[in-house]
């Protein structure tokens, strides 16, 4: 199976990961804009919310190059908002300092940042996944395990997965494919059955 890196990527990627047990993560594409690469979705008390990661614009354009804006004030305002969101869940006391821990370390890198996501989830979760980095771009051909480009946040997703307790589920009604911390703070050691 072949996608792009993704920062707190969505439900539907690790229920990817729970059918594979090596996933290639596309190493060689340029950085594309407004997608999963930078941003996630959470379920905030107003709703569902986007947290994006600004990146900087310094020539580079591979993905592994791209460097994060530390500049900005994303980080304190990113870990406010997942603590508001999830603060009342389950298990978001539980994970809340090791995740924190990871995007306090300010890794320089966006490729770097999301492949530790994917492996704090992964390992929090119960998913022996190996994730491999593409040695060369290929265009996509259509085939059935490149999802390189078909998930995006622009897109419709046809992934629903199975309803969970969500916190704010009673003002909103289940939100379907959220970050994957929505399911992890909210099921904790139970997510792994919800990736079907």
């Amino acid at each position: 199976m072949l996608i792009s890196t993704a920062y707190f990527p969505p439900i539907e990627y690790f229920a990817f990961f729970a059918k594979y047990s090596v996933v290639y993560v596309e190493a060689c594409e340029n950085y594309i804009k407004q997608t999963y690469r930078n941003r996630c979705r959470i379920l905030s008390a107003n709703g569902a919310q986007d947290l994006r990661l600004p990146v900087l614009h310094d020539g580079h354009r591979n993905i592994r190059e791209i460097r994060i804006d530390y500049s900005k004030d994303w980080l304190r305002q990113s870990e406010y908002a997942i603590e508001s969101a999830y603060s009342s869940s389950a298990f978001f006391e539980y994970y809340k300092d090791e995740l924190f821990s990871i995007l306090d370390s300010r890794l320089e890198t966006l490729w770097d940042l999301n492949l530790a996501l994917m492996e704090f989830f992964c390992r929090k979760i119960g998913l022996v996944t190996e994730f491999q980095p593409t040695w060369e771009f290929r265009i996509p051909q259509g085939e059935p395990q490149d999802w390189r480009y078909s998930l995006s946040p622009k897109r419709a997703s046809s992934y629903t997965g199975r309803p969970y307790y969500q916190v704010f589920r009673e003002k909103f009604g289940f939100v379907p494919n959220l970050s994957i911390m929505d399911l992890l703070f909210n099921e904790g050691p139970e997510s792994i059955c919800y990736l079907e």
